[in-house]
């Protein structure tokens, strides 16, 4: 299936960056990951930081599936309340993944430190109401945040309209944000991996799994077998292909591009992003070089051809409700697109072992509107699980929470 309709950015921007080799003979190793995106980027990452012996592979070219279409907002916000989660949960658990989120930020950007042109940098996040009744309900969720030691300060209209010349009842103001390239940040983690003597091979299709107590035995489509240890599914939405269980579901999401716009312009938003209290909701923010990159309009098409005619429409409807936030703006749109994502009932990942394959399959599944934050925790999760150490969310980021 293909993940993305139109002109992606990120693709656009840096084109096929490196081609690695398909895999064409038999490999052992200790864990394979199967997916080259940004998840499966994080997680070889972190595991051949650490001394194992890491093979990837990919279907596609690296990084050309939902990654190329990902606006690449890093926020400790997820997409459910603090508050419903705690109702779900507990607070303990609530406050956990809340407090891991937040911890993900500076820990990708340590990950960034030291690659070239991957465009980290840290941002505040701007969550505004979209309704004046909406204006309770994010006070409440601002107080939450802060009784449990997060960054989250309360905005009235009159601070909103001199501080961002937006109209609103009130915002939610975090510093704990940040924007990356994922696109170039999964090619420059993948080289890296090579760099440790990882293996690393796009156009190779997995075909079966063979999972036993002491090992797995991966097949391609093209008949190489790869023995490993562990086996990571990082295959972002096609991860459910490999499941009985179904454990989310497919939706589109979309978004456009502008022309650089001059930085007095943009004021404030150089280095805020802005979402909103509205589902779905309106997202935006700034890239390295004053594009704006504006998202939102999710609905539950996952079919490419009816996504396809549906980017041009929905870039027009972002626009208008761009400019009904900051009518002042005078973009010029570049580039839109659609690309298709998973997401769970509860807004929470999974990371681990499912029933249906053992202890040896683990599925990353960083499902929701903050993907790569989730991924950052994933991949030192299934780590821990990797090694045989505890983690802290393996319960609450498994599938046991079903």
């Amino acid at each position: 299936m293909d993940l993305k309709s139109g002109y992606p950015w990120w693709a656009v921007r840096n084109g096929l960056i490196h081609a690695f080799p398909p895999l064409e003979k038999d490999l052992r190793c200790d864990v394979l990951v199967v997916g080259g995106g940004i998840t499966g980027a994080l997680i070889a990452d972190e595991l051949s930081r650490h001394g194992h012996d890491v093979a990837v592979i990919e279907q596609r070219d690296i990084g050309w599936g939902s990654t190329a279409a990902s606006t690449a907002l890093l926020q400790y916000e997820i997409d459910t309340h603090l508050l419903e989660l705690a109702q779900r949960y507990g607070q303990d658990a609530a406050a956990l993944a809340y407090r891991a989120c937040a911890e993900a930020i500076p820990a990708l950007g340590e990950v960034a430190r030291g690659l070239k042109d991957v465009d980290f940098q840290r941002m505040d996040s701007l969550y505004l109401a979209s309704r004046h009744r909406d204006v309770p309900r994010l006070m409440a969720e601002g107080d939450a945040r802060r009784g449990i030691g997060l960054d989250a300060r309360w905005l009235g209209p009159e601070a909103l309209r001199e501080r961002f010349d937006v109209e609103a009842g009130g915002a939610l103001l975090t510093r704990q944000a940040a924007r990356i390239d994922p696109y170039r940040l999964t090619y420059a983690l993948l080289q890296r991996v090579r760099r440790r003597g990882g293996h690393v091979h796009d156009r190779t299709v997995l075909h079966s799994l063979d999972a036993t107590a002491r090992g797995v035995a991966a097949r391609t489509e093209a008949g190489a077998t790869i023995r490993a240890r562990h086996v990571v599914l990082a295959m972002g939405y096609a991860n459910q292909r490999w499941l009985k269980q179904r454990v989310a579901r497919n939706r589109s999401s979309y978004a456009f591009i502008t022309d650089p716009i001059d930085a007095d312009v943009l004021g404030r938003l150089r280095n805020t992003m802005v979402w909103e209290s509205a589902r779905p909701y309106l997202y935006l923010r700034a890239t390295g070089d004053r594009r704006l990159l504006v998202g939102g309009l999710d609905d539950a098409i996952d079919i490419p051809a009816r996504r396809d005619r549906r980017v041009q429409s929905k870039a027009d409807q972002l626009m208008k409700q761009l400019l009904r936030w900051f009518p002042r703006l005078d973009p010029v749109p570049a580039f839109s697109w659609g690309g298709t994502f998973a997401e769970t009932a509860d807004g929470l990942p999974f990371f681990g072992p499912h029933a249906q394959w053992g202890p040896r399959v683990h599925f990353a599944m960083a499902y929701g509107g903050n993907g790569i934050t989730y991924s950052m925790i994933g991949a030192q999760l299934l780590r821990a699980r990797i090694e045989r150490r505890r983690h802290a969310l393996e319960g609450l980021f498994g599938f046991g929470r079903l």
